[in-house]
């Protein structure tokens, strides 16, 4: 009888034991998943923003609040920078309707293309007709990401020198505006390469 009782008591010591591991390993797997579900959420919400941000810039090109920055130069950042979701929807059939309409208006009626959907219109025929290489790979890889910050630090850099300077380009009423753009413009990138190596 006493070996019996004994025996229990080891086993709910070592049932005991083996809960306890096993709570610590399931913190820990929590913690670790909502650490990367916290990055991969993270860089899903700045390439968002970032796109936003991009598009933003493209309608303020066409108003009154016009720049001497190179605005063709966001095609590129929104490509890279456009959330999974959206850019393969726009990749599917959706895209290449849209892409075929633009072409034919493009080709077929110039007058009734208005200049403002230019750059859309590229960005949809760049998404629609780009190799898997550079949809696939080069979009979810450290190049997209370099390609990025290389567009956001020139437009910035070329955005202060029309503005004549750092202060006149935080000071002037379209300048701000602009400004505070293209700094969003900063945001993903400068986050994807945190992610990307740490």
């Amino acid at each position: 009888m006493w070996n019996k009782m004994n025996f229990q008591e080891e086993a709910v010591q070592v049932m005991n034991s083996d809960f306890k591991d096993l709570s610590e390993v399931a913190s820990r797997l929590a913690n670790h998943a909502i650490k990367f579900a916290g990055i991969g959420w993270g860089g899903s919400f700045f390439g968002f923003f970032a796109a936003v941000a991009a598009i933003y810039l493209l309608v303020l090109d066409r108003t009154n609040w016009k720049t001497n920055i190179l605005t063709s130069l966001l095609i590129p950042y929104i490509f890279f920078s456009l959330p999974s979701f959206v850019f393969y929807v726009l990749r599917g059939e959706i895209g290449k309707w849209i892409a075929l309409v633009a072409v034919v208006l493009r080709l077929f009626i110039p007058k009734h293309f208005p200049d403002w959907l230019e750059l859309p219109g590229a960005l949809i025929l760049l998404i629609v007709v780009s190799p898997d290489l550079v949809a696939s790979t080069f979009r979810n890889d450290l190049v997209g990401i370099i390609v990025c910050l290389v567009i956001a630090c020139y437009l910035l850099q070329e955005h202060i020198r029309a503005s004549g300077g750092f202060r006149n380009s935080f000071t002037k009423a379209n300048g701000v505006s602009n400004s505070v753009g293209i700094i969003l413009l900063l945001v993903y990138p400068v986050w994807a390469l945190l992610t990307y190596f740490f």
